[in-house]
């Protein structure tokens, strides 16, 4: 009797009630407690797995646990396990301490176990979730298949998302060699897994649909990737938030940046090679959020511009005014518009026609978003205190022909590119202003000279962009007020055109657009523009001279594209209301 009572109180939990209760013998108990032991698993394992020998079933072993622990019983098969809350518990926690969470209200998280004596299961999922936890009992087996159903929903998840199994075959262009052993571990962690295929997928998908920029998005409950396309945002997967982490290793692996790092934001770059005669590169951009780090990709296509001037929607007339202006020998050309407006493809359109063998150019960009053979392309670093002043200044002593600055954020560097300009280089720029005419005042306003804008700058282009019509369009009427209320004169309406609206197809996915194209008012610096910049006049005094020379503001351009079918009025509306 004193042997029974030993081994009995060297038993714990769920083991020790049954010994006492005469539901299982001493023995075996220790038995199924040494097995657990050895073969890391947990005594209710052993005990389940034993059934024909104990004669406990599992669902004998959870009533008992139900009633001697004072804790509620569940029948799984009745749950249907797609409506249980996702993402509370961590699926690693799930699959190693064999729980389910069933139901959150306010503070507190009803989870199912099969033992409800493993205190220690129970501690770290209130450590983890920090939530009151109401215990419900429920039959082992059972358990363990949702248990397993729930692990193996990630991989089964990504390969639905990512279209199974298949290799994506495309390469990395940069060497590896530069990466250290830290993140090649961390890159070999994932290498296999289907997040890989999945990241490959949509990476392809985002360049295949013409999409902008990749958003990777981790929120407190689920996580989501959405796609710029044609300038909205478009929600495309939303993934297992347990992937987040892998995720987001796997992309900063690849852009060089450090795995380590995630309380501060980090920028990086990766190229991808789709073919033997394309690359596409990726700007990358971390950022440190409440439940994660939030990563945007850039998608940098330089064959975008290669494209020709033609592709970017100049109008004849204003094509020729901007031809004539960057192919003089010296002066200043200006593009303005808002961020994403396309002002990089304007000038890196306007660089690959000046790009010949015997011309010099040099850039300075923060960062070089588009790569081009033949042109000394700088990237800014403030910190090593190279900025736009500085790389301009060394510019002049590389005996450039054309110089193109990213932007002109200050006097300094607008004092130096006006030198430039004044002193046989042409110069080509941006500003962030609404329009063409207020590039003026905001130059003046910096503090730049009036004689030094009237001599150095010969050309200013604003410019929006907006989303051409799909194949699906079709015509509709409108009352003569809304013309004229748009910008419409009356001989614009006079001609028996018909506008067009957007559909909504397969092709477009149901937005009634596709693609984009650009909306210019290009403005040439003449000689009565000059006198008004020395008498500092505004902006709209700048913008009813220009107009008298033939110049159509953004509203106006927009409308031609209007008549043309291009697009709708309601786009060009949206996107010139200045």
């Amino acid at each position: 009797m004193q042997g029974s009572a030993a081994a009995v109180g060297a038993l714990t939990g769920l083991a020790r009630a049954l010994v006492q209760q005469g539901k299982l013998r001493p023995d075996r108990a220790e038995n199924f407690a040494r097995k657990a032991t050895q073969g890391n698993t947990q005594f209710i394992d052993e005990l389940v797995s034993s059934a024909d020998v104990t004669g406990l079933s599992a669902a004998a072993i959870a009533k008992f646990a139900a009633d001697t622990f004072g804790h509620a019983l569940l029948d799984l098969s009745a749950v249907d396990i797609e409506q249980l809350p996702k993402d509370i518990i961590d699926k690693k926690l799930v699959g190693s301490l064999r729980v389910l969470a069933l139901r959150k209200r306010g503070n507190r998280l009803a989870v199912a176990v099969s033992d409800p004596t493993n205190t220690h299961a129970l501690d770290q999922i209130k450590f983890q979730t920090q939530l009151a936890i109401d215990v419900i009992v429920v039959e082992h087996d059972k358990l363990m298949r949702h248990v397993e159903a729930q692990a193996q929903s990630v991989s089964q998840a990504l390969d639905t998302i990512s279209g199974g199994g298949e290799e994506i075959d495309f390469g990395m262009l940069d060497d590896p060699g530069d990466i250290s052993a830290e993140d090649a571990a961390a890159a070999a962690e994932v290498d296999d897994a289907p997040v890989v295929r999945f990241l490959q997928k949509l990476l392809l998908d985002a360049i295949g649909e013409g999409a902008s920029d990749l958003h990777f998005e981790p929120y407190e409950k689920f996580y989501r990737v959405r796609f710029r396309l044609d300038g909205q945002m478009r929600e495309v997967a939303q993934p297992p938030i347990a992937i987040k982490e892998r995720l987001s290793t796997r992309i900063k692996v690849l852009s060089r940046l450090d795995i380590a790092e995630k309380r501060v934001p980090q920028d990086g770059r990766m190229k991808l090679a789709l073919s033997g005669q394309r690359a596409i590169d990726f700007r990358v951009s971390t950022l440190p959020t409440l439940f994660g780090e939030k990563i945007v990709m850039r998608i940098l296509d330089a064959s975008q511009a290669k494209l020709g001037i033609e592709a970017l929607g100049y109008e004849p007339d204003q094509k020729q005014v901007l031809l004539d202006a960057v192919q003089r020998p010296y002066g200043m050309v200006l593009v303005t518009g808002p961020t994403g407006s396309g002002k990089t493809v304007s000038l890196y359109t306007c660089l690959n026609i000046l790009n010949k063998p015997d011309i010099n150019i040099s850039t300075a960009e923060d960062p070089a978003e588009i790569q081009l053979a033949g042109i000394n392309q700088v990237n800014l670093n403030e910190k090593a205190g190279l900025t736009f002043a500085g790389a301009l200044r060394s510019f002049l002593r590389q005996d450039p022909d054309v110089i193109m600055v990213g932007e002109i954020r200050d006097l300094e560097t607008a004092d130096i590119a006006i030198k430039a300009a004044q002193t046989g280089h042409m110069v080509l720029s941006t500003l962030h202003t609404n329009d063409a005419p207020g590039t003026l005042v905001r130059l003046l306003n910096m503090g730049v000279a009036p004689f030094n804008i009237a001599s150095s700058i010969i050309l200013i282009t604003a410019q929006r962009l907006a989303r051409k019509l799909c194949a699906c369009k079709q015509p509709y009427e409108l009352p003569k007020d809304a013309f004229i209320g748009a910008g419409f004169s009356a001989d614009d309406i006079a001609g028996g055109w018909i506008p067009y609206k957007p559909i909504g197809c397969e092709r477009c996915k149901g937005s009634g657009y596709k693609g984009r194209l650009g909306i210019y008012q290009v403005m040439p610096i003449t000689e009565p523009i000059q006198d008004m910049i020395l008498k500092s006049a505004t902006s709209i005094d700048i913008g009813r001279e220009a107009q008298r020379n033939g110049v159509r503001d953004l509203r106006q351009s927009g409308l031609v594209k209007v008549k043309q079918g291009i697009t709708s009025l309601e786009e060009v509306l949206g996107c010139t209301n200045v």
